[in-house]
């Protein structure tokens, strides 16, 4: 591997090639960056359903974590599918100490198509261990109500409400994506420990593109391996889905 800065990539595989690990390395490669994989899980699955997972075992997507880590210029970490409570505790077991290096979390609960892609159990995992490690918290609205256990945001306040619960988890910032939300703008609700809400709006795009989460997290990883601050890799990162949004619509 060169000596560009990497982001460690900790997400599961798709074998349609529309999100996960290839959706990833497509983002990094794009904004320049080099990438390490550890890989969490294998899924069969395209845009409608997903077929079959295969979990990996715990004690390899922790090998994975580690070695990545020792032998690449990793500036930023991205999490997303974890599939169950063990792989949780593996990937927490073998971060870095907390503010070392950013970690942007996507938490991974359902597929495009429906499918649960981290059980109950992982997902009381993920909040205890993993919330409080990450820089930056990505749900989108469906994901933030079943973690908050709440009906689904349907307004501002409430969104912000939701917002608000998930960072006091223990997470540096919360965005909360707007791509479910209704309207003519499409707005991620940004909140940090250090400061109050701010809307980052823009243009819905009526476009139909898998993926766009994963984009959207490893853009914002590769910002802030670049040295971006929170807000910044935020914007940048959601500029980089409308772009890629618009040239799925063209």
């Amino acid at each position: 591997m060169s000596g560009r800065r990497a982001v460690l990539v900790i997400a599961g595989s798709d074998s349609s090639g529309g999100a996960g690990i290839a959706r990833d390395l497509r983002v990094l490669s794009d904004l320049g960056l080099e990438a390490a994989c550890a890989i969490t899980a294998v899924t069969a699955q395209t845009d409608g359903e997903v077929a079959t997972v295969h979990h990996v075992p715990p004690e390899i997507v922790r090998a994975q974590i580690l070695t990545a880590l020792d032998g690449a210029a990793v500036g930023a970490i991205k999490i997303g599918m974890l599939g169950h409570a063990a792989t949780v505790h593996a990937v927490a077991d073998s971060l870095p100490r907390a503010g070392s290096l950013p970690i942007v979390l996507d938490p991974v609960l359902l597929s495009s198509s429906g499918g649960v892609l981290l059980d109950e159990e992982g997902r009381a995992a993920m909040r205890a261990r993993l919330f409080p490690l990450a820089t930056a918290l990505t749900p989108n609205i469906p994901e933030a109500a079943t973690l908050c256990a709440a009906p689904l945001a349907a307004s501002r306040d409430e969104r912000l409400a939701q917002a608000r619960v998930l960072l006091a988890t223990g997470a540096r910032a919360v965005l909360l994506k707007g791509g479910h939300a209704e309207g003519r703008e499409a707005e991620d609700l940004l909140l940090t420990s250090r400061g109050g809400p701010l809307w980052l709006s823009s243009p819905r795009i009526d476009a139909r593109c898998r993926g766009t989460g994963c984009a959207l997290a490893s853009a914002i990883a590769a910002s802030l391996a670049g040295g971006s601050s929170v807000e910044d890799a935020c914007r940048k990162g959601k500029q980089y889905v409308d772009s890629m949004l618009a040239a799925a619509a063209s």
